[in-house]
């Protein structure tokens, strides 16, 4: 589903007036690669590593010029994807930091998965650029692991007590803005009312693979801290 709305924000954040104005895209849809969490905290030995790179080669066959990734786990293979895969692989993360920056964030909030949480995507990203980071407390990072895996994983409703509560604790902590890091937390800012404030890594990397690709990009998004996706849903 996530990998389904990336293609969509890129449709409706470019700035078009005929179908010729579109980016051509080409999805690789492979669920079947090993979970990108299980491995980096070495709960699995299945490697993501190599399907991903597979996936990325047929995708030049195909003429993609520029990769993009709608999983913000997978950004901790970005070196090797890098260095196998001969086009250039966009990095949502470092694009968000520099965003963040852009806007005056000085100290953001994380809601990721743990492998992204453990292994320091953000934090080392942010640290680089003068920023730091509030990341949950151990009861409120299962709550997003909660909402990743058994909830918007599992095809459910989420569970928006645990994410008021996971956005209360790192705005507590001195968080700014949020981040939301992991794709499946995106398909949340689309479905709720959850007001702004919130920087989407999956909208960041939608507008920079519009802009990377020569495309346009609508005026309306050029401050994703201040945008807010939503569709009625009846929730």
């Amino acid at each position: 589903m996530a990998t389904a709305y990336f293609y969509e924000l890129i449709t409706k954040m470019t700035d078009s007036l005929r179908d010729q104005d579109h980016l051509d895209i080409v999805i690789f849809s492979k669920p079947s690669i090993p979970d990108r969490t299980s491995y980096i905290l070495g709960y699995s030995k299945d490697s993501p590593l190599d399907p991903m790179v597979t996936a990325g080669m047929e995708l030049v066959k195909l003429g993609a010029q520029h990769i993009a990734i709608p999983c913000i786990t997978a950004h901790y293979f970005h070196d090797e994807l890098s260095q196998r895969i001969k086009v250039p692989v966009l990095h949502g993360i470092q694009e968000t930091v520099r965003l963040l920056k852009e806007y005056g964030i000085k100290r953001a909030g994380i809601m990721a998965t743990d492998g992204t949480i453990q292994s320091k995507l953000f934090q080392k990203e942010m640290h680089k650029s003068g920023m730091s980071t509030v990341i949950p407390d151990e009861m409120n990072q299962r709550f997003v692991m909660d909402l990743i895996y058994h909830c918007i994983k599992s095809n459910l409703p989420a569970d928006m007590y645990k994410f008021n509560n996971v956005v209360m604790h790192l705005k507590e902590d001195g968080a700014e803005a949020i981040v939301l890091g992991c794709t499946e937390l995106s398909l949340i800012k689309r479905d709720y009312p959850i007001g702004f404030g919130f920087l989407d890594v999956m909208e960041v990397l939608a507008r920079l693979s519009i802009q990377k690709s020569g495309g346009c990009v609508k005026e309306k998004y050029s401050n994703l801290l201040m945008q807010q996706e939503s569709r009625s849903n009846g929730l």
